[in-house]
């Protein structure tokens, strides 16, 4: 509880320092984000990602969050080249709107809902799904969509340049060959993953800004339905063939599908710069949103 006010102190931080004349809001904003991509990420996947043993079982809850990913490229890529939406925002849906808060937002809910027994397969979800997304292919849709978009010849060496992406490489060869983080090096891994909630809600408070016009858009219900009603419908329609309809496993990966946008999410696509503005609201405004389609699809799983 203590975590979340400090971290929703630091989104207000981040609103008061846009209200500052002659704030450098551009330099500070892109340091956070560098720190955020640079450094906490690679702490997190030496933190977690060596914890995971790979079995095949792990692959269902885990699968969730890469067909959600994978159908929302599908979707907001095919709808933005129908209807011209531009490169930015399609990217910017596609990135924020196809990756669940799964960790900062999802493991509090979890775990409230269902108690530390839904832990295990949140994690899961978080690491083995949203985090590896997030590492690599939200650098491909970035690469592909943003402001400097590359050759698709190009892309490869520019994910394989993305700092986290390294990590995320090393971290799995050490999971399948279980091999542990060093333990002199968990404390210090813990204390920079801490920072992550503030950091983030700050770098989206530098950003964040509401107005009649960002709420009148079609294009941030866009994001928000496909995140908060369409993803988790899809998951539960698909899961239940796989998962008991009764199973803690099924309610917490339907849930874990239905949160709001990741925060990581609009922070990769900020830093391609691909529709900064929706990509704050999406994540900013999405989580106090999302406390009433959570409570719907608690209720719709029983």
């Amino acid at each position: 509880m203590t975590g979340a006010i400090i971290a929703t102190c630091f989104l207000f931080l981040g609103l008061i320092f846009q209200k500052i004349p002659g704030f450098p809001i551009a330099r500070l904003t892109k340091w956070v984000q560098a720190y955020l991509i640079q450094i906490v990420l690679p702490a997190l996947a030496l933190l977690y990602i060596p914890e995971i043993k790979p079995t095949w079982g792990l692959l269902i809850p885990i699968s969730s969050a890469w067909l959600t990913f994978l159908l929302s490229w599908l979707l907001f890529g095919w709808l933005g080249k129908k209807f011209d939406w531009g490169k930015n925002t399609t990217g910017c849906l596609i990135i924020v709107s196809g990756l669940a808060n799964t960790s900062f937002l999802g493991f509090p809910v979890i775990e409230g809902l269902y108690g530390k027994a839904g832990l295990p397969t949140a994690l899961l979800i978080d690491q083995g799904g949203s985090f590896l997304i997030v590492s690599s292919l939200s650098i491909l849709v970035g690469s592909l969509y943003g402001n400097h978009s590359e050759s698709l010849a190009k892309v490869p060496m520019k994910i394989l340049k993305f700092p986290p992406f390294g990590f995320l490489v090393g971290t799995l060869l050490m999971s399948l060959f279980e091999l542990k983080t060093p333990e002199f090096l968990i404390p210090l891994l813990q204390l920079v993953g801490k920072t992550m909630p503030p950091m983030a809600l700050l770098a989206i408070g530098l950003k964040f800004s509401v107005d009649m016009d960002s709420l009148a858009s079609r294009f941030f219900w866009y994001g928000l339905g496909y995140r908060l009603i369409l993803a988790p419908a899809v998951v539960w329609l698909i899961y239940r063939n796989w998962l008991p309809a009764d199973s803690l496993d099924l309610k917490v990966t339907v849930l874990e599908s239905g949160m709001a946008p990741m925060i990581t999410g609009s922070i990769v696509a900020m830093q391609f710069g691909l529709n900064p503005k929706l990509a704050s609201l999406l994540s900013g405004l999405g989580m106090p949103i999302s406390a009433g389609s959570l409570v719907v699809w608690y209720y719709l799983l029983g």
